[in-house]
């Protein structure tokens, strides 16, 4: 039985001039799950949750958090919503408890200070001024702020960006034990790795519209390949128009190659079974004298999803 939704985006529009920054978003997130908006920067990830928070008034749609209008009822929104913005300011001269604390008294119903800190891995810091934490701790404290209110719907946006690896798990299993605990999450992000290990359903953005929308694995399964393999041809450049073209065709004629991309770096074959794949391919540079260089080989990726669906990288 499918889960109750808990946040709704309704045909949002927020323009900026002539500038349409979100043109059309709207999707589901259901009751307990982790929703990812995974998309390169400038894609709308932002504005669309601030929409949704009641930070940004759409121009057009709506948005309903619990079945509250973020509009009309953005009172009863912010009582069930937690948020940790992109750029957190924090007051340095307080301790990382003091400033939980007035946090909590923001609100008529908080959870206690002690164990949320807990939940964190702030414990050991309670009593340290903010302008002494990392990085990472002072993300954890954004998040731990955005939970103080025991809230219904959590909004990470872009929690781990300018972390170091170490960070940025930290943060990942905080998320998954709030997930645990019955969460619902909503995340944004331009990292597909943390997009795919966090995420429960994506929510693919570019240009402020919804370009895809599934789980993970449903998205990279679309591609009608799981494997794919990456090479070189050092002289492909040089080659004759008629004789690329050659090429090219003699690509996608590789055995279990389901699809050929040419890139600025090479060429990408995606394949159903990556053995016969790989033995088709080097029997047809042999075949046709072609050099294969820098010949590597992984599992499809949210970047290969993304590269299909815009000609572009999630990392432009």
């Amino acid at each position: 039985m499918e889960q109750e939704a808990i946040i709704e985006a309704q045909g949002l529009v927020k323009r900026y001039g002539s500038f349409s920054a979100v043109n059309g978003v709207s999707f589901q997130v259901r009751r307990g799950e982790v929703f990812g908006l995974l998309g390169p920067n400038g894609a709308g990830k932002t504005t669309t949750m601030e929409m949704i928070e009641g930070l940004r008034k759409p121009d057009e749609g709506r948005a309903l958090v619990a079945g509250f209008d973020t509009v009309t009822q953005l009172d009863r929104v912010k009582a069930v919503i937690g948020v940790q913005l992109q750029s957190t300011s924090l007051f340095d001269l307080l301790t990382v408890r003091e400033i939980t604390e007035m946090y909590a008294s923001f609100y008529k119903k908080s959870v206690p200070v002690g164990p949320l800190l807990e939940s964190v891995n702030l414990t050991e810091k309670a009593k340290d001024r903010v302008k002494h934490l990392s990085g990472g701790q002072k993300q954890r404290l954004a998040v731990a702020l955005a939970l103080v209110n025991d809230p219904v719907a959590v909004f990470l946006d872009e929690p781990t960006t300018g972390l170091d690896p170490q960070a940025r798990r930290s943060l990942w299993e905080i998320v998954l034990r709030l997930k645990e605990q019955g969460k619902t999450i909503v995340l944004s992000t331009h990292y597909m790795d943390e997009a795919h290990v966090l995420c429960d359903r994506i929510c693919l953005m570019d240009q402020g519209k919804v370009i895809a929308l599934d789980t993970p694995e449903q998205l990279i399964y679309n591609l009608g390949a799981d494997q794919t393999i990456e090479f070189q041809l050092p002289a492909f450049a040089e080659m004759e128009r008629e004789r690329q073209e050659q090429v090219r065709a003699v690509l996608r004629t590789v055995p279990a190659v389901t699809r050929v991309e040419e890139r600025q770096e090479g060429f990408v074959l995606y394949a159903g079974d990556l053995q016969s794949a790989l033995t088709g391919l080097v029997a047809a540079a042999n075949e046709n004298g072609l050099l294969l260089e820098r010949l590597s080989t992984r599992t499809a990726t949210l970047e290969d999803v993304f590269i299909q669906m815009t000609g572009r990288s999630l990392r432009e």
